[in-house]
């Protein structure tokens, strides 16, 4: 008898224009978004309010948080085997997703270079992938790009040194995902104004991170394995950013929904049991459709635990 391994790909096993699609699709239901809730927080209004979704869209909508994650989740099937996610870039929303829609997600490998090697490590290399997730009817929900340090399984040096600096990062159509939506039906909230800083009183403590993980099909081993972590679950880099968002909400209540991101750093580590802290700073306040505003946030969140900072996220949103 044979026996085989069931795992992904390492970095020295990866070409550029490789493409993962094996993931299954999810649904995005009523249950599943409420577990993500009880998990990472939600204060925005259009996916708390039903009643208020229908009259903005016509429908229930998806919290965007559990739509990147899962997105996110789907891609983890060409990073089973993930050390760190260094970057998120150009993150937009196409369209925002209803309860009910299906989401499936495309990942194909756009550049890749092996790190410098290093007296007893294990060398690794980055992979630079573009996702792009589609809905039920073929209709793109989101497309964006992630940086996932992944080992190499062999000793050779495999030669490969893209720049990966030239990896997205020109992103501006911000909107495109409000065509179609009855913004006037959104209550008024206060004007913001570019320069302010907010910095959240309280921390979140981090639990369910494997809970999260498996609801949102992340199969990378170091959130649920703590040999693979190193001694420790790594928590997924979604749940960081999803207690970032709520905490930004509490901070700014009349955030609607958010549209995409400039970018994400993962600076830091982030375990179990952690407890962040969020600072807040208003970076531009932009007219937007309808009287409504585009602002463009910047998150620093720091864990208690560690001492320093563990992400860096900008982030747009419509207020």
């Amino acid at each position: 008898m044979t026996t085989v391994r069931a795992e992904g790909p390492c970095f020295d096993e990866l070409e550029v224009g490789q493409v993962f699609d094996a993931a299954p699709e999810h649904t995005l239901t009523e249950g599943r978004q409420a577990v993500h809730q009880s998990i990472v927080g939600d204060r925005l209004r259009l996916p708390l309010s039903d009643a208020l979704a229908v009259r903005v869209a016509g429908a229930p909508l998806a919290h965007p948080a559990l739509a990147w994650d899962v997105a996110i989740g789907q891609s983890t099937v060409a990073t089973h085997h993930v050390k760190a996610n260094l970057f998120y870039r150009d993150l937009v929303f196409h369209r925002l997703p209803r309860l009910g829609d299906t989401l499936r997600t495309t990942t194909t490998v756009v550049g890749l270079r092996e790190n410098q090697r290093r007296e007893g490590r294990t060398p690794t290399g980055l992979a630079a992938l573009r996702m792009r997730t589609v809905d039920q009817e073929g209709r793109t929900v989101l497309d964006f790009h992630r940086c996932a340090m992944l080992p190499l399984r062999g000793a050779d040096p495999t030669g490969r040194r893209d720049d990966l600096d030239r990896i997205g990062g020109s992103t501006t159509a911000w909107t495109r995902a409000l065509e179609g939506l009855d913004l006037g039906a959104l209550p008024r909230g206060r004007p913001l104004a570019a320069g302010e800083t907010i910095e959240v009183v309280g921390g979140d403590v981090v639990t369910s991170g494997p809970e999260l993980a498996r609801l949102t099909l992340n199969v990378a081993s170091v959130h649920h394995d703590a040999v693979a972590a190193g001694g420790g679950r790594l928590v997924y880099g979604g749940h960081t950013i999803g207690i970032a968002l709520s905490q930004a909400v509490r901070a700014l209540p009349d955030l609607v929904t958010v549209l995409g991101w400039h970018g994400c750093d993962h600076v830091g580590p982030v375990r179990e049991g952690d407890t962040l802290r969020s600072t807040v700073r208003i970076e531009r306040a932009d007219p937007g459709p309808d009287g409504r505003q585009l602002v463009h946030l910047r998150s620093v969140v720091t864990s208690d635990e560690g001492g320093g900072p563990v992400l860096d996220w900008r982030f747009v949103a419509l207020a």
